[in-house]
């Protein structure tokens, strides 16, 4: 069993910075995508940065340029460094791990942005 934590959202003004990380543990040897979601009342949820195994990222559109993901292979985390944050970046951010044949889930971590 895969279990992620998740820490580090809040409120932020808009132009702030946050920095979410995630940690998994269990039965979990080396993850193969690491990843992002974010999801808005309503909405579904949506990737904003995923990262492979071997480095390669893939932003959002939405956040590309403000955002930067990063894993540690060593330690199964993920972190995900916000920028430049913007009001519509509010919502409840998801990590995710993809390990074997299954993708793992955070409990989710609210991020609001005041204007």
């Amino acid at each position: 069993q895969v279990q992620l934590v998740e820490s580090g959202g809040g409120l932020v003004q808009a132009g702030g910075s946050l920095r979410l990380s995630c940690a998994a543990s269990g039965s979990i040897f080396r993850a193969n995508a690491m990843g992002w979601y974010r999801q808005t009342p309503g909405n579904q949820r949506e990737y904003a940065a995923i990262i492979s195994s071997s480095g390669n990222t893939l932003y959002a559109v939405s956040v590309k340029g403000r955002f930067t993901i990063s894993r540690d292979n060593a330690k199964n985390t993920v972190s995900l460094q916000m920028n430049s944050l913007k009001p519509e970046d509010t919502a409840v951010y998801y990590c995710m791990v993809a390990f074997g044949a299954n993708n793992y889930w955070g409990q989710g971590t609210q991020v609001t942005v005041s204007s």
